[in-house]
């Protein structure tokens, strides 16, 4: 009965990190989604649902539907003219966990940084993470849910969403 009861509070105690890592962007984003400062956009996993559901005749929109079917959520979070864009990327790096993330790419030229993370399990993307910093200008992207690397490209097209013009320096493997 205690190894019972000492395995729980493990199981527990590893869960509760696991949270705790998985937040650390999420409380990034709210920390900075009241400041006037950014612009944020979070779209619901709800709302890619629903919008999946809607049926036309418009072959874009039934791509963009192909394509949002299986995301689980958006969180953006950019803020342009911005003093401390680079400072902002620093901080927001800091609070990536290198054990949950893969590394697809880094760009660094000049005074722009660019970083794309991926979170997977198994052969399934779970998280797509896109950050950019720029003195002046600063980009916070999440997506979560099943992702395919070459839609959510396409999907940043449609969007316009600042920074995810980014995505397209990633060629996923075709194996």
């Amino acid at each position: 009965m205690k190894q019972f009861i000492f395995s729980l509070l493990f199981l527990l105690a590893a869960s509760a990190t696991t949270v705790a890592q998985n937040d650390a962007i999420t409380r990034f984003f709210n920390q900075y989604s009241e400041d006037e400062r950014f612009t944020v956009v979070y779209i619901a996993p709800k709302l890619f649902h629903l919008a999946a559901k809607i049926e036309t005749d418009d072959e874009d929109w039934n791509n963009i539907r192909e394509i949002v079917k299986d995301l689980g959520g958006l969180r953006v979070l950019v803020a342009d003219s911005i003093a401390d864009g680079l400072a902002l990327y620093k901080s927001a790096l800091s609070k990536v966990p290198a054990n949950e993330y893969s590394e697809l790419l880094t760009v660094r030229d000049k005074d722009e940084n660019v970083r794309i993370w991926t979170k997977d399990s198994g052969n399934i993307i779970e998280e797509l993470l896109l950050l950019v910093g720029k003195p002046d200008e600063f980009v916070l992207l999440s997506f979560t849910g099943k992702i395919d690397l070459d839609k959510i490209s396409e999907l940043s097209k449609v969007l316009d969403v600042k920074g995810a013009d980014q995505l397209e320096k990633v060629k996923p493997n075709k194996n």
